[in-house]
């Protein structure tokens, strides 16, 4: 992986594609999700926004189960804080799902572990390293 420092911070997706120079739409946002009793990251499109009532069907909960997952079952599951989670690399398995979206572009930018911190990556290879199942998951705008 090949990590760029961006010192002006990459903490919101309109940071980072300011940053790197990009698309917000190339910004593969690593999102922490409450579904149910366990957590569930969706990587998504930095122009979109997670469609819960999808994600409810995906995992098999109801829809009022599915939310975003507060700051402190993010790092005591995951071992990252908001802004720098990654798609990969959590310190408990958990399943993730990679919004179909990225796959228009042939490189994207995800977090690597800060909220100043980003790797481009294809991002086919990007599902391979999180184990990630390709799904609809955005929400339409």
């Amino acid at each position: 992986m090949d990590v760029h420092e961006f010192p002006e911070g990459t903490k919101t997706a309109a940071d980072a594609a300011d940053a790197v120079g990009c698309d917000l739409a190339q910004i593969a946002s690593a999102i922490a999700m409450r579904a149910g009793d366990r957590l569930v990251v969706v990587v998504t499109s930095g122009a979109n926004r997670v469609d819960e009532h999808k994600l409810a069907g995906l995992v098999g909960v109801d829809e009022a189960d599915i939310g975003m997952a507060d700051a402190d079952a993010i790092k005591d599951a995951l071992g990252w804080a908001i802004g720098g989670v990654p798609p990969f690399c959590h310190d408990t398995p958990v399943p993730v799902y990679i919004d179909r979206t990225l796959t228009d572009f042939d490189t994207v930018w995800a977090a690597a572990g800060t909220p100043q911190t980003l790797f481009p990556v294809d991002p086919t290879k990007l599902r391979t390293y999180a184990d990630a199942e390709s799904v609809d998951v955005a929400a339409q705008t």
